[in-house]
């Protein structure tokens, strides 16, 4: 097992909350509330659910189901959030737990089994599991951003028409042992 695989993991996690606050910082209180029609999400919308989902999930992560029994995830798609403070309170709830949970665990707790709707998984199962679930809704929030803006979107990561320049930057240097999500966290882009 390596030595690395934490690390790297919470790296990837910050690196999507950095993603979707990057998302949210460009947009209006109304865009982030905005809702297509009632079977679509809004970006508040989104974003109880992950946090739901991640209180759910990392709370005794070790100790109980990841599906607890206090979850109500059928609430987590109601678009009753009113304001920026009260979406950002909801999601720096979530990302505070998750993360919490992945900083003190060790690399001898990724074997043990853990269990989500009473189905096992190795802790690193749980946490690959969770590591494909939070990207899609914030590449789904990332979306409605790019749709809000048009041509007024900030890239948040490689611009558009910008690769050549990009990798120029990049193969310019030494190459570094350093994890790929750790340079757009650097805001090195």
């Amino acid at each position: 097992m390596s030595l690395n695989y934490l690390p790297g993991v919470i790296q990837q996690f910050k690196y999507y909350k950095s993603l979707g606050e990057k998302t949210m910082a460009h947009l209006s209180d109304e865009q982030l509330l905005w809702q297509c029609n009632e079977d679509s999400n809004s970006i508040a919308t989104l974003v109880k659910h992950l946090s739901g989902n991640m209180l759910s999930r990392w709370t005794d992560f070790l100790q109980s189901d990841g599906e607890k029994e206090w979850r109500n995830r059928d609430g987590e798609f109601e678009n009753d959030l009113k304001s920026r403070s009260e979406l950002m309170e909801v999601w720096n709830k979530g990302w505070d737990c998750l993360l919490d949970t992945l900083e003190n665990l060790n690399e001898e707790d990724l074997q043990k089994i853990i269990y989500i709707r009473n189905q096992g998984h190795t802790a690193m199962e749980a946490i690959n599991r969770q590591l494909a679930h939070y990207p899609y809704h914030i590449g789904q929030m990332v979306f409605l951003g790019k749709m809000f803006k048009g041509e007024k979107w900030e890239s948040l990561t490689i611009p558009r028409g910008k690769s050549s320049s990009f990798n120029e930057k990049k193969f310019s240097k030494p190459r570094r042992n350093e994890h790929f999500t750790s340079e757009f966290l650097k805001k090195e882009n």
